[in-house]
């Protein structure tokens, strides 16, 4: 069994192996700097989900696209405003459109991807996701959303590592 201390690692060299580019750009390092939920930013909110959505990935033993999976989870939130100002109740029903843009905007995103974005919020959202993918995305942005509205971002560790 390998310990947990490797899997982290595994998985935060596959974050920032897939998506070096997204984590090394302007805008998405500006996201440092709003609040998703709790003390969490969104750049720390991205960058948990996504490691928990290579884990799930990992863990279920399926067949993913990681290169798909890491830039559609690291983009998911790429709405870069302070949301708790600007768009207030509304935010969960709109944002997945307003990071859809963004990232199509700044970034060349496959259809995958595209779903993912566009989908995360789902069942809030009532078109359900496409790909496995998106459904994985689903999962871990609320997990990830409970733990840091109560706590601290899940792989907090890998989070201040891919942030460097």
């Amino acid at each position: 069994m390998r310990k947990k201390a490797e899997r982290i690692k595994e998985i935060q060299d596959t974050v920032g192996y897939y998506g070096a580019d997204i984590l090394s750009s302007k805008k998405f390092r500006e996201s440092d700097k709003n609040i998703q939920h709790g003390k969490a930013s969104v750049m720390d909110h991205s960058i948990s989900v996504t490691c928990l959505c290579v884990r799930l990935a990992k863990f279920t033993h399926l067949n993913y696209d990681y290169f798909t999976l890491v830039r559609g989870a690291l983009l998911h939130d790429y709405f870069n405003y302070d949301w708790h100002h600007h768009d207030g109740r509304l935010h969960g029903y709109r944002h997945a459109s307003t990071a859809l843009k963004n990232a199509a905007d700044d970034f060349s995103i496959n259809p995958r991807e595209a779903n993912m974005i566009a989908r995360h919020m789902f069942p809030l959202n009532i078109r359900p996701p496409r790909y496995r993918e998106a459904v994985i995305l689903c999962i871990a942005d609320k997990v990830c959303a409970v733990k840091e509205t109560f706590s601290k971002p899940l792989y907090h560790k890998a989070v201040k590592e891919l942030k460097k």
